[in-house]
């Protein structure tokens, strides 16, 4: 099933325009990794998502369902995690879980929910003492209370400490593998990556590329380097050149760097062994999303 449809979805306010002719696709029980810099747009898709407001142009199904018809059925499906999440300063966290549950006629137990996000200690606490991390992590347990079919998470990692962005990412893994779709907004692309399944990159309004991280880095052209620490002398790089999969390779202060895909890192170091070239150490770096992002935007 599709769960996210937008077909030539425009939102302009007075003159200026923040999505440009929307063409986004999300299917069942995927992770969808929204991405760009502040202001490119992701905060306005969500908010039409949800008719928190309507579209210049364009149509929107979430779920199925009418955006603007049926919001009210697509928000009792959906959890969601907004930006600038606020609590309610005299309410307990259990409280916050309970009138989420409430809210939407939903079953769930607000102690499981408060203890997989960290708040376990904290549950009958009052919101209003809870410290920037602690209350963005509420908004997420607000937002997977009754297990919904479909989670929108906006800027989430913000305000998280390392700890906080690690639980984050076990969250999403934990409710796709429940079967959820979970479609976040991100501009910490190093984050992202690590769980998304389909991404989408957003610049100035317009989707400039969509695909799996890795259909977005061969798209961008952005390459993997190995990089071999030997004390051998640099007549070893002309061999290297000749591999298969090998784009280049260059030998500078001890370091051999070839350019090549990452399945084929191996194959490499093993020929290297073979021919008895003396390897101290070696390292691989990939490209990111960010630098994807970077390269598409760009061109």
């Amino acid at each position: 099933m599709t769960v996210i449809q937008t077909t030539e979805v425009s939102k302009r306010y007075g003159g200026e325009s923040a999505v440009v002719d929307l063409d986004l696709t999300v299917e069942d029980g995927v992770v969808y990794g929204f991405l760009g810099p502040n202001g490119a747009g992701k905060s306005t898709t969500i908010d039409m998502l949800m008719n928190y407001t309507r579209p210049s142009a364009g149509s929107i199904t979430v779920l199925g369902l009418d955006a603007q018809e049926d919001a009210s059925e697509i928000h009792a499906r959906t959890g969601i995690l907004p930006d600038q999440f606020g609590v309610y300063s005299t309410l307990t966290g259990r409280e916050h879980v309970r009138y989420v549950l409430d809210a939407n006629d939903a079953t769930g137990n607000p102690e499981a929910v408060l203890d997989r996000v960290g708040l376990g200690d904290a549950i009958d606490q009052r919101a209003g003492g809870y410290s920037k991390g602690m209350q963005q992590r509420l908004g997420l347990a607000m937002a997977i209370a009754g297990e919904p079919e479909l989670l929108i998470l906006d800027e989430p990692f913000s305000g998280l400490d390392p700890y906080g962005v690690r639980l984050v990412r076990d969250v999403v893994e934990a409710e796709r593998d429940r079967g959820a779709t979970v479609f976040f907004s991100s501009h910490v692309l190093d984050q992202v990556e690590r769980v998304c399944d389909q991404v989408g990159l957003l610049a100035n309004g317009h989707l400039i590329a969509e695909g799996t991280p890795t259909e977005l880095r061969d798209i961008a052209g952005v390459q993997t380097r190995l990089c071999i620490e030997t004390a051998d002398e640099d007549l070893a790089v002309e061999g290297i050149r000749d591999f298969d999969g090998v784009e280049d390779a260059t030998y500078d202060a001890g370091e051999i760097v070839v350019t090549c895909p990452r399945t084929a890192c191996y194959q490499v170091l093993r020929r290297l062994e073979g021919a008895g070239v003396s390897i101290r150490s070696f390292d691989v770096e990939q490209g990111t999303i960010e630098d994807a992002f970077v390269e598409l935007a760009d061109a």
